[in-house]
């Protein structure tokens, strides 16, 4: 085409832009835009009101455990300052009957001569005999040392605060042993006083060090002996701490153990604190206590986030609206008796639509302080709601049947991009969804090349290929008739269809979704265990793929575009599965953003030939799985749906066999 014919057709899809405008605003009354209006200022309100008095900042892990604990008591700051722990009234009728998880009470020992240090109060701890006392109590201990370490940063005295000093030296894990962890747990073992700080009155909490500490509790909330400290500091009386009760925590200053609690802990993989052997939350190790899990949980960020699809379910609305009306009203065969190819319109009618949902996109990132960046992290899924609603508009006989498609669009597609952005930071399954870009850049961390084309390159691409198939069908035969939805998804693909090359490449067109689909696969079966996991993933992989590359095939035999001999559907499954061997090769992306790091993408993805440790098997073995089972898809494809579908069971069976060798093999 010359430059002329391409301004001529730009003016062709700005002129039915235009008349799609005028129509779609005229279409609605003033009360139901007025309506419409109002909830959208009303939800924006209620965001914004949210954000403004911090209601989108809690910590997922806030108020968890009731404490009843005396006004007056020494632990009472302590409790405050923890997000996990609230205040309740000392009351022991309210340990038995559930109200609080841990009772604090503190008892006076007789007064000592003016002349004599006088005693501190013995700390008692009771806790509910229940899974969740027991963490209360685990996570009491943990608050008791956090404020003990504040008051020694706090003190301006360092080397009174601090006085001895661990050296820590980390081993490779290959020559980690007992023998080095014994010497690394030995050093700096003596108090200042030159108490051993494994025997002052320790507490065994059933798995942790016994430390140097006073005041001290066994895991029966029993007392341990009196504390032997001076000063007004609040110590740790549960043990395995090394925090002292009271001196201004100068015990908490004596021994390795606090020493070693002001560094970090090297993780060891396979301790089983962690699935898969990797560090889920970003800490080494957890103490059991939900309490203690402190997951880089971006609640702020991905409430800002939330608010980019909001307006994606009236944008979609609008438009389903106005492509099922113009089919049930027949005003599209203006359109389609007019010198304008489909391609054009479709373009045409859809351009207003993106429009007002990039520049809704952008006002929300500029008003929520969001960049540039999370613009272009936002059209794909624009284009994918709009795509998805516009082939659901073509198969649609109705407006209760276009009702029914566009929830089952906007579920699917919020659970699927909100539910993974969740574990930003956590796992690199977060980043199949490109909502997770947002809230990255939300958050001013950075966002590579790589990680931007795996999560938005899915829905670009799926998008595409879903406005071929609507547009596959926007003709006259396809518009006004009135045959059921899977008849008109077999028509849109057979539109398609014109011999073996069009086979292949419209195989090479679902890639996309099979991408999608496994993605969604590995993001759902990720939390089970892997003795779960891996075998399901396997088998998601196989029915995937053996009906992205057999669907269509049927849909030609079926509208008889191609004869139904054996020759020719072996003909179409070697298309189909050579067409696919070499698309599927894109999906390598995925080792950009680190996702055959985990075992789990391992698994489905190793298969195809596309993690590292691919061998020749792997390069010429999925050639041959696609060719052959797509080859026997085919051969029941040619007679009718029952022989289809028992061939279709008979490829994926072999292929399960061939992914769950190759993950034995290479696994």
């Amino acid at each position: 085409m010359t430059a002329g014919d391409w301004r001529r057709r730009l003016r062709r899809i700005a002129r039915i832009a235009r008349w799609e405008l005028s129509q779609t605003t005229t279409s609605y009354n003033r009360r139901t835009l007025v309506i419409a209006f109002v909830i959208m200022a009303v939800v924006g309100g209620v965001g914004g009101a949210a954000l403004s008095l911090g209601v989108a900042s809690p910590a997922p892990n806030t108020d968890i455990y009731r404490i009843g604990v005396a006004d007056d008591s020494r632990y009472t700051e302590v409790i405050e300052t923890s997000n996990s722990l609230v205040a309740r009234e000392a009351d022991r009728r309210g340990l038995r009957t559930g109200e609080i998880d841990l009772l604090i009470e503190e008892v006076r020992q007789p007064t000592a001569p003016p002349d004599e240090p006088q005693p501190v109060p013995t700390l008692i701890v009771d806790r509910a005999d229940s899974d969740k006392g027991n963490a209360a109590l685990t996570a009491f201990r943990s608050a008791i040392q956090r404020y003990n370490n504040r008051l020694m940063a706090a003190e301006q005295n360092s080397s009174a605060a601090y006085p001895v000093i661990v050296q820590l030296r980390y081993q490779p894990q290959s020559t980690l042993g007992a023998a080095a962890l014994g010497e690394t747990e030995d050093t700096g073992d003596t108090t200042s006083d030159g108490t051993d700080g494994a025997e002052t009155n320790g507490v065994d909490d059933g798995g942790g060090t016994d430390s140097a500490e006073t005041n001290g509790i066994d895991d029966r909330g029993e007392t341990d002996g009196t504390d032997n400290g001076r000063g007004d500091g609040t110590g740790d009386t549960t043990g395995g701490s090394g925090d002292a009760t009271d001196g201004d925590g100068t015990d908490d200053s004596t021994g390795d153990d606090t020493a070693s609690s002001e560094q970090s802990t090297p993780a060891v993989d396979g301790t089983g604190d962690s699935l898969l052997g990797i560090d889920l939350f970003g800490g080494g190790g957890t103490s059991g206590s939900p309490a203690e899990i402190s997951p880089p949980f971006p609640f702020s960020s991905l409430l800002l986030a939330f608010i980019f699809l909001v307006p994606m379910n009236f944008i979609i609305q609008a438009y389903g609206s106005s492509i099922l009306n113009e089919r049930i009203s027949r005003r599209g065969e203006l359109l389609l008796v007019a010198p304008v190819e489909r391609l054009d319109i479709v373009a045409g009618k859809t351009l207003p639509y993106v429009a007002v949902a990039v520049a809704v996109t952008a006002a929300i990132a500029f008003g929520i302080g969001g960049s540039l960046f999370s613009v272009f992290a936002v059209i794909p899924i624009a284009l994918t709601f709009l795509a998805a609603t516009f082939v659901g508009a073509m198969f649609a006989r109705s407006f209760k049947e276009l009702t029914f498609v566009t929830v089952t669009i906007t579920v699917f597609l919020t659970s699927y991009i909100f539910i993974p952005s969740i574990f930003t930071n956590v796992t690199p399954i977060a980043l199949i969804s490109p909502l997770t870009l947002v809230v990255m850049e939300l958050q001013g961390e950075a966002v590579g090349l790589g990680s931007y084309v795996f999560s938005t390159a899915p829905f670009y691409l799926s998008s595409g290929v879903l406005f071929l198939l609507g547009t596959g069908v926007y003709r006259e035969e396809d518009m006004f008739s009135q045959k059921r939805v899977p008849l008109k998804f077999l028509d849109a693909l057979d539109a398609r269809l014109s011999g073996l090359r069009s086979v292949g490449v419209l195989t090479a067109l679902f890639v996309p979704f099979v991408f999608v689909f496994e993605l969604l696969g590995v993001a759902v079966l990720f939390i089970l265990p892997i003795s779960i996991s891996i075998p399901a993933i396997l088998v998601v992989v196989a029915v995937v793929e053996e009906i992205a590359k057999s669907i269509h095939i049927y849909a030609g035999f079926e509208n008889d575009t191609f004869d139904r001999s054996i020759a020719t559907a072996l003909r179409l499954g070697a298309a189909s599965g050579v067409g696919f061997f070499i698309a599927e090769k894109f999906t390598i992306v995925a080792q950009a953003v680190g996702l055959p790091g985990l075992e789990l993408g391992r698994a489905a993805l190793q298969p195809a030939g596309v993690t590292p440790s691919t061998g020749t098997l792997l390069l010429l073995g999925p050639l041959v799985l696609h060719i052959v089972t797509t080859g026997i898809s085919a051969l029941g494809a040619r007679r009718n749906l029952r022989q289809y579908v028992a061939t279709l069971l008979a490829a994926v069976a072999i292929h399960v066999a061939y992914n769950f060798g190759v993950v034995q093999l290479y696994g």
